[in-house]
């Protein structure tokens, strides 16, 4: 397992949001496009600011979905974070934003 240094995501919209999210984790994840090559399992923590906020939110987390950049797909390389139990407040905060989003947004995961 390795542990990289800390990644930066800025959510503009409600919609990249929606693309980003990954409900279908207990714990609520969150996808982070990199080109950085990451394994399963890494840890990672992550400087996450949502739509119209201008507070950073730290989130560690575990590295549970790759789709690497040398992919032969037309997906977006990054990694997929999995929320830690303590950022169950950052899991409802967004989930709240998302109540009222479209839910044919397609996804960066599944």
């Amino acid at each position: 397992m390795n542990v990289h240094k800390a990644l930066a995501l800025t959510v503009p919209d409600i919609a990249t949001l929606l693309s980003a999210y990954m409900p279908f984790l207990d714990r609520g994840g969150i996808f982070v496009p990199t080109k950085t090559p990451y394994a399963l399992g890494d840890q990672v923590t992550l400087l996450l600011t949502l739509p119209d906020e201008s507070e950073r939110v730290t989130v560690s987390g575990d590295v549970v979905w790759v789709t690497p950049s040398e992919a032969d797909t037309q997906r977006t390389p990054g990694i997929g974070v999995h929320f830690r139990s303590q950022d169950n407040a950052l899991r409802e905060r967004i989930e709240t934003l998302l109540t009222e989003a479209s839910s044919t947004t397609p996804s960066f995961t599944l």
